[in-house]
């Protein structure tokens, strides 16, 4: 029996708090007060009669029992907003939109093909598309502000209360601009490689250990003159013009090696394969237009990964 006790406001700043991983910048955002906001919290706990936070340094984290709380809340927030949704589509003839994370690895080959297969099916379905870390893009998903996301897996520990269905395999590139000079270098790419910029996924990242990983298996311990970013337009628009190194998901610079407006470096990158695919909660009952857009994302990377 669900108790009287807890209210919306309750849910709505629990899940805030977590989200952000902090007191003060979900008080921000639900533009409320510090102290309400810990008041909430507290007697949201007091209901359950369990912490669902703990101090961690100076900040704070989510125990074990709020993981678990943060599902179900999650998932009851999702089904009341989809309510509402559903009530003011009734009312306006407005359509809610359908909400995707893509990572910049399918930004570029896999979601615009997808995109055009699925406006073809003329369902009239608004589709919402942001980008972002995978880290913000999963925790969006979470709490039910996204339906889906697509990129790579996530590492085992933030896969909870997900599911991941495989596409393709894709790795780590290291690409330059047309006519740099380690195209042309007869010396090992990783002796010169502290001798230019390199541009880095952030350390929030998903393929960031991957690379750091490579890189100290061949030797590279520290780059003197790093960049970290995940912007592909900024390492774009960098490298074309410069002689910096960009270290990046293949997917996200395949279009632009077969321009040949950047080039690969001639390293072996095998090792930093890994599986890119479509996550969603596990709880989640996908709409049609949103299992038909599915369906055009299978295609689309079909269609890449037999291009290779």
């Amino acid at each position: 029996m669900i108790d009287a006790r807890i209210k919306f406001r309750h849910l709505q700043t629990f899940v805030e708090v977590a989200r952000q991983k902090s007191v003060v910048k979900a008080a921000d955002l639900l533009n409320v007060t510090q102290p309400a906001v810990t008041k909430t919290i507290r007697e949201l706990e007091e209901v359950l009669g369990v912490s669902v936070f703990e101090r961690d340094g100076r900040g704070i984290k989510i125990t074990r029992y709020g993981e678990v709380f943060l599902l179900h809340a999650g998932a009851a927030l999702t089904a009341l907003r989809q309510g509402l949704d559903s009530v003011s589509q009734e009312r306006s003839g407005d359509v809610t939109p359908i909400r995707i994370g893509a990572l910049p690895t399918v930004s570029t080959r896999i979601m615009p093909r997808a995109m055009g297969l699925f406006l073809e099916e003329k369902t009239g379905a608004r589709i919402k598309i942001v980008t972002g870390e995978n880290a913000v893009l999963l925790e969006q998903l979470r709490v039910g502000d996204l339906d889906l996301v697509v990129g790579r897996l996530a590492a085992p520990d933030r896969m909870t209360g997900f599911s991941f269905e495989h596409l393709y395999s894709e790795q780590v590139v290291f690409v330059v601009r047309a006519g740099h000079p380690l195209l042309s270098d007869k010396q090992s790419v990783f002796a010169h490689l502290g001798d230019y910029p390199v541009l880095m996924p952030t350390r929030a990242s998903i393929i960031r250990p991957f690379v750091e990983r490579f890189l100290i298996a061949n030797g590279i311990a520290a780059l003197p003159n790093q960049i970290e970013t995940v912007s592909d337009s900024f390492g774009r628009a960098f490298v074309r013009s410069s002689d910096a190194i960009w270290i990046i998901s293949n997917g996200v610079v395949a279009t632009d090696i077969d321009d040949g407006l950047l080039a690969a470096l001639p390293i072996d990158t095998s090792e930093t394969k890994g599986p890119v695919g479509l996550t969603m909660r596990t709880d989640a009952i996908p709409s049609l237009p949103l299992s038909m857009l599915m369906q055009t994302i299978r295609e689309a990377a079909e269609a890449v990964a037999a291009k290779g």
